[in-house]
């Protein structure tokens, strides 16, 4: 092997002949032409590889792989084309995405790990074929791994994250969402051994329970993300040991986790004062009271679903309105007792004018025109859901669009009168009429 010039040997240098005319190929440095190439995507480093032998061998030198996605590319990909693209990468080779390449398996995978040592990204979202050798043999090869993605994977137990525990210290966000055989012994054994882990993906692991996430509180000071949702199950003892343990969390979703109550609310605000985002969704239990303890405490909050918290009332709103300026998304789906005044709160509140970006009020019976009229001056609203609002009419969107011209409203208004009967002397009625 010749001497290295920017990692590709002089001898692939040598392979550029006088023959090849293209004046690109005259004016530029090879070492130049390959730095170019390093910022093309998967498509188009195939598509130069075709045009000439100098830029084939550009375009499938190593050092430009170390990023690659297929999933916009590809997604039918067999095993082979894995192993194909794991020797030609090799150490280059940083970041891959499988997501979806569902002809993907352990064997393909065992070779990828034993050629691509260096990989710190790993999507195989929707993988399904993997099981928990494919962990293993990224837990024997692959100790640099810092992101690793197996939602989906749903024959990965405890298995994998024994393994992951042993292999990839390093790790620091793991989504294992609907891998649904896992339990708390996989958890333990991941978070005692990883605790630089800042991203917990956990959704729809069912199987979970709070001493699950005991061990997470625990052991993970540094999470930031945890993603909790329908794993219904958990109470508030968990979640507290969580709020208690992960001062640094910042996002939180624990959509249908119907058990728990206003003492998580009360936990988030005493101990999670970087909080951004909260996904509560579906939790009946939660009142004005524990909303007003999180406001009063984590004023950086951007993002809160709530949809279907079926207690809160406007007192919720003006505790939002006044405490969290930062405010862009919020859903207030099915929350039938907020009425115009709470929205009147919201319209005039600090994050209204320069924040807020995003509003839900599907089904909410008590909202009218009036909540639109207050909703106005927020420059910044770029989405209003209005579905099944019986009191929102058309000629208050109209009002609203002379103020905010660009903005998505996303409503829906049942026929005036229901539509005459056909063939019969018994009327029908549409399906989204409602007879009373």
């Amino acid at each position: 092997m010749g001497k290295e010039v920017n990692g590709v040997s002089r001898s692939r240098f040598e392979m550029f002949t006088n023959s090849d005319e293209a004046v690109i190929n005259k004016k530029l440095p090879k070492e130049l032409l390959l730095r170019i190439f390093s910022f093309l995507d998967v498509v188009t480093l195939c598509r130069c590889a075709q045009v000439s032998r100098s830029w084939n061998v550009l375009a499938l030198d190593g050092s430009n792989w170390q990023r690659i996605d297929l999933f916009d590319f590809q997604r039918d990909i067999e095993g082979r084309v894995v192993e194909n693209i794991s020797k030609r990468c090799g150490g280059f080779l940083r970041k891959l995405s499988l997501r979806g390449c569902l002809g993907v398996g352990d064997s393909a995978l065992r070779t990828f790990s034993q050629n691509c040592r260096n990989i710190e990204l790993l999507s195989l979202n929707g993988c399904t074929k993997i099981t928990d050798s494919t962990c293993n043999s990224l837990s024997k090869f692959c100790p640099k791994l810092k992101h690793l993605d197996l939602a989906s994977c749903t024959s990965i137990t405890n298995l994998s994250l024994k393994a992951l525990s042993e292999g990839c210290p390093l790790l620091e966000q793991l989504n294992i969402s609907w891998c649904d055989q896992v339990t708390k012994d996989g958890i333990q054994a991941l978070v005692r051994s990883c605790p630089g882990l800042k991203g917990l993906f956990l959704k729809g692991c069912t199987q979970l329970e709070d001493e699950a996430l005991k061990h997470i509180g625990a052991h993970c000071p540094e999470l930031v993300t945890l993603n909790l949702q329908t794993c219904s199950q958990i109470t508030d003892e968990g979640l507290i040991t969580i709020c208690r343990g992960c001062h640094r969390l910042q996002s939180l979703c624990v959509s249908g986790c119907a058990n728990i109550t206003d003492a998580i609310l009360h936990a988030l605000g005493q101990n999670c004062p970087r909080l951004r985002i909260l996904e509560i969704a579906r939790c009946s239990q939660l009142t004005d009271v524990g909303f007003t303890t999180l406001a009063r405490n984590c004023h950086e909050l951007e993002k809160m679903d709530l949809e279907e918290c079926v207690q809160i009332t406007d007192g919720t709103l003006i505790q939002l309105s006044i405490y969290c300026p930062c405010l862009q998304v919020l859903s207030l789906s099915h929350c039938e007792l907020i009425t115009d005044d709470g929205i009147r709160h919201l319209g005039s509140g600090p994050c209204a004018h320069d924040r807020l970006e995003v509003i839900e009020l599907d089904n909410c019976p008590l909202i009218t025109d009036a909540s639109l009229e207050h909703l106005k001056n927020c420059h910044s609203l770029d989405r209003i859901e209005l579905y099944d609002c019986q009191q929102i009419t058309r000629a208050g969107i109209k009002r609203l669009r002379t103020h905010l011209p660009n903005i998505k409203v996303h409503a829906y208004f049942a026929p005036v009168t229901p539509p005459p009967s056909v063939g019969g002397s018994r009327q029908r009625f549409c399906r989204c009429c409602v007879l009373l």
